[in-house]
């Protein structure tokens, strides 16, 4: 059974790793991602201060050194294999590349600038090669980060983070003295529901009342539950919600310690319109109510009611929304390929699309945290081996497993492989060693490219691929 996985991130992992444990089934897994380096969001999205997160990698290093596993790095679909390349040689193809850009808050003066997606900023400290060139103004006084779920808090924390916390991590280098030195006194999370609907996991929620150099403060007049809210936290919420609650009412309590920074949170509140002269200036926000839609789910209302913040930088964390692919299904709406328990749906011809499957973000949206991809995984790889015994799995029409490596050499002789990866890994780590810190990120694709090469130049050519 051959397998092409697109993108190798947590989900691409999981759906790689179930596939290969499978008794009884010989299966070939290649995956593909347009960056040099594997890993997604955890090496590119989960936040430097929290190393202990990003060890789930040794858990797919593990899949990778798997019999019949193959990595093809800086390869993209559209641009150097088609989505119909590779139905032609694969019994299989699971998308799992994601959702990678951002939602938009839709108000006027949100393109001014320091107005912003929290992608952008996280990518741009995380030394990702999309965001690495970005600049920040972080000369205000105040910052707003508008959404209440982990990347805001990510995003904050590391607004607050002391030098010494960041000189420890694996922080892009470009991003060390801005963050360090930046002018930033008070950090306001806007939540457009109320406390009871935030979606921070309990975790980075506690986090953020632990900071050493910023204080906490969240308002008690917020956190009185309205009818709704607690109808929602006695029958619908889960203990998360119900934890975080408990917390929010701890820091409400908590007495300020005169920390040289503050953060604070609000709820029920959503910005307006952004404004300024040329550049963010203030924003006006709107006071919110809850309500139930016609589907019965919990929504916020604007009540008319006004206020103004002074800020000069302001990061939406409104969350990821997918991309399409060419010759694949696409929900505009939703940000994701059509599925049914990870089958591609066809819409315009009805049923499922032999051979197309899909996992992680781009097939439910971006929800859960990185192990909720481990079932997202499962789910779909038990689709495809029920479709493979039932006999829906298509043969391949193309040429064999060596096609795709010719095929892609060809298109892009510059290729990285795993091997060429653990190389740009070694690299990183050696240059963190003299600094104390776990690694040095290159983010420039050329850098990581010269690396993998270097590797590749010293492999024979029958063992590359």
């Amino acid at each position: 059974l051959r397998v092409a996985i697109v993108g190798s991130g947590p989900a691409g992992f999981y759906a790689a790793d179930h596939l290969l444990r499978r008794e009884g089934v010989a299966v070939e897994v290649d995956m593909l991602d347009r960056l040099p380096t594997p890993f997604g969001l955890v090496r590119g999205g989960v936040a430097p201060d929290h190393p202990k997160i990003k060890s789930v990698i040794r858990v797919y290093e593990k899949t990778a050194a798997r019999d019949g596993y193959r990595f093809f790095g800086n390869v993209q679909l559209g641009r150097d294999v088609s989505s119909a390349e590779l139905a032609e040689r694969y019994h299989a193809v699971i998308y799992a590349y994601g959702a990678e850009t951002d939602r938009h808050l839709g108000i006027p003066g949100e393109d001014l600038p320091g107005s912003g997606p929290a992608t952008a900023f996280v990518g741009w400290y995380n030394a990702h090669p999309d965001y690495a060139h970005l600049e920040f103004d972080l000369s205000c006084e105040r910052a707003i980060v508008i959404g209440n779920g982990n990347v805001a808090a990510d995003v904050t924390r590391m607004l607050a983070l002391t030098r010494d916390e960041l000189a420890v991590t694996d922080t892009a280098d470009h991003a060390i003295d801005p963050l360090a030195g930046c002018a930033i006194k008070e950090i306001v999370v806007l939540g457009r529901r109320g406390p009871a609907q935030a979606a921070f996991t309990n975790p980075e929620l506690r986090e953020l009342g632990e900071m050493v150099d910023a204080d906490i403060h969240v308002d008690p007049a917020e956190l009185e539950l309205d009818e709704l809210s607690r109808s929602y936290l006695e029958s619908e919420a889960g203990i998360t919600a119900r934890k975080n609650v408990e917390i929010l009412n701890e820091f409400a309590r908590k007495e300020p310690e005169g920390k040289p920074r503050r953060i604070v949170l609000r709820f029920l509140a959503s910005p307006i319109e952004i404004q300024g002269d040329g550049r963010v200036e203030r924003v006006v926000v709107g006071r919110n109510e809850l309500h139930r839609d016609e589907t019965g789910a919990l929504r916020a209302r604007d009540t008319g009611e006004r206020e103004t913040i002074e800020a000069g930088l302001v990061l939406r964390s409104i969350g990821y929304k997918g991309v399409p692919v060419d010759g694949i299904p696409f929900d505009d709406r939703r940000g994701v390929i059509p599925n049914e328990a990870g089958r591609v749906v066809d819409r315009d011809r009805g049923g499922h699309m032999p051979g197309q499957y899909v996992v992680g973000w781009i097939k439910r949206g971006p929800s859960g945290v990185i192990g909720t991809n481990k079932k997202d995984a499962q789910d779909t790889v038990d689709s495809l081996f029920e479709d493979l015994e039932a006999g829906r799995v298509p043969e391949p029409a193309g040429p064999g497993r060596d096609s795709i490596h010719a095929l892609v050499t060809e298109r892009r002789p510059d290729h990285v492989t795993y091997q060429g990866w653990q190389a740009i890994d070694r690299a990183e780590v050696e240059r963190g060693k003299p600094l104390g810190r776990p690694r040095v990120k290159f983010c420039k694709i050329d850098e990581m490219m010269e690396v993998a090469s270097r590797e590749a130049d010293a492999v024979p050519a029958a063992e590359r691929g």
